[in-house]
């Protein structure tokens, strides 16, 4: 029997009736950009939000002072809606301009639209919380605000804690230049700082004294160079020098550090190429008569798609059309894609559907479900999640085709009337299909099936030690 608190219609206009509500967080979230496990004010904002709602609050959820749980209703089934709100550091920019100009130099921006992503999975469970609440429907939706998505793996250590355990189902999407809905796999990824100490001293009266710490951070990375030969073509490594141990030239540099990430399509591949990267970094060491530790910063794993939530989410995405674009919607995607974008972002963004799309600037369609899942060459903390409950994700149009994520060019676009709309899309995406979910627990069923399928049976292994804590490495309070 069809409930029809819960039916598209319903859930549509429940999702029209808030959404301004939750553009405007998005916004508010746009201003005030925040790095991996200090999202103190966006935190606030979403709880302060959600308290209004009606919602139960759970805060500092798996050992994370910014996580929490919103939880409304009461039985089965149980709804998880994921959301995110970490910035990017560096990526502060002015919006809606088609040249760079930071708000101010070396601040942290919205890169990856994670301030969109928060709030429209919100203005979901909101949609579902108000149609159970509408006729005492049995059922529960929890929103969970996840913490350093870009870096740490906010959601990996909340899998660590158990905080998923026990949902029935588990709902994301990602803001994007085009609408459709994720069947890939992603990279699993491991990441650690290499901390390299010497010894200092003159660099031109005494240097046989000095130890150098930047020489092994660079011989650490010659190491690694001639490792990419030797390793499978899809997985990836990734660096940064976090430390060069100071400006002076005349000093033997006594400490220096980098930052590596390692990723390939199956956690057990990451973490055997990681040790390979772990013994290079020991070989510098060696090299230099210097010392090294490491100190994980963070992991997750690959995603495991559902194809029964993905092909349920499809369907629903074909019935509720693109996003509304208008005139000037389309007029500012032209301008920044004549000022800022080139034939190559465009081809690098939508891939295969390259020759289909090259020519326009909003995505103002669906794209067909692929024949094959394949794999990302990214990485989300949303895999963790996967391992443990069916999760299903989609993404929408918020910015002009050929926008690169991690950019100023999509921050420019993050607060715009068309990145809401595409926002406001997937909130609908998301929370008809949960209600879906809930109205027909066979879906849940056959969801369950294929995920013991996928795994063979096998428990959640998560990827960051039990003796790691995300305030190792972050101050734990401004």
């Amino acid at each position: 029997m069809q409930n029809d608190a819960l039916s598209l219609d319903e859930i549509v206009r429940r999702v029209n009736a808030k959404a301004a509500d939750y553009c405007a967080l998005s916004d508010r979230i746009w201003t005030m950009p925040e790095l991996a496990f200090e999202e103190w004010r966006s935190s606030a904002e979403q709880i302060t939000m959600l308290e209004r709602e009606g919602f139960r609050i759970t805060k500092e959820i798996g050992g994370i002072a910014t996580a929490f749980v919103a939880e409304y209703g009461s039985g089965g089934p149980i709804v998880g809606i994921l959301g995110e709100f970490d910035a990017l550091p560096g990526l502060a920019q002015v919006s809606g301009l088609t040249e760079h100009q930071p708000t101010i130099k070396g601040a942290p921006g919205h890169g990856c639209g994670h301030n969109l992503l928060g709030s429209g999975a919100a203005l979901a469970a909101v949609a579902i919380k108000d149609a159970l609440s509408a006729e005492g429907i049995a059922g529960t939706v929890r929103y969970y605000g996840c913490p350093a998505e870009e870096a740490g793996g906010g959601k990996t250590y909340m899998a660590r804690a158990g905080v998923f355990d026990g949902i029935d189902v588990a709902f994301s999407w990602h803001p994007a230049d085009v609408n459709g809905v994720s069947t890939q796999s992603t990279l699993a990824t491991v990441g650690a700082y290499f901390r390299f100490k010497g010894r200092a001293s003159h660099a031109a009266a005494s240097p046989h004294v000095g130890r150098s710490a930047l020489d092994a951070v660079e011989l650490m990375n010659v190491g690694v160079n001639y490792m990419r030969e030797h390793m499978p073509s899809e997985a990836r490594v990734h660096y940064a020098v976090t430390d060069t141990g100071g400006d002076a030239p005349n000093v033997v540099q006594a400490y220096a550090e980098s930052i590596y990430s390692v990723r390939s399509p199956h956690l057990p591949d990451a973490e055997r190429l990681f040790e390979r990267v772990k013994n290079i970094a020991k070989g510098a060491a060696l090299m230099t008569d210097t010392s090294v530790t490491v100190q994980i910063t963070g992991g997750c794993s690959n995603v495991l798609p559902n194809v029964v939530l993905q092909e349920v989410m499809y369907e629903n995405m074909r019935r509720l059309g693109p996003p509304d674009f208008d005139h000037a919607d389309y007029t500012f995607a032209r301008e920044i894609r004549k000022a800022a974008l080139t034939n190559d972002d465009v081809k690098a963004s939508v891939g295969l559907h390259y020759v289909t799309l090259k020519e326009r600037v909003l995505h103002d369609a669906l794209l067909p479900m692929p024949a094959h899942e394949g794999v990302s060459m990214g990485s989300t903390d949303v895999g963790d999640v996967s391992w443990i409950v069916p999760t299903a994700q989609c993404y929408t149009a918020c910015f002009a085709i050929g926008t690169p994520l991690h950019t100023w060019q999509l921050v420019t676009q993050g607060n715009l009337p068309a990145a809401h709309k595409g926002m406001v899309l997937a909130a609908k995406s998301m929370a008809t299909t949960a209600a879906d979910c809930l109205r027909n627990p066979a879906i849940i069923a056959r969801a369950k099936a294929e995920l013991k399928e996928r795994t063979g049976g096998r428990e959640y292994r998560c990827p960051i030690p039990p003796n790691v804590s995300p305030y190792d490495l972050r101050a734990k309070a401004p």
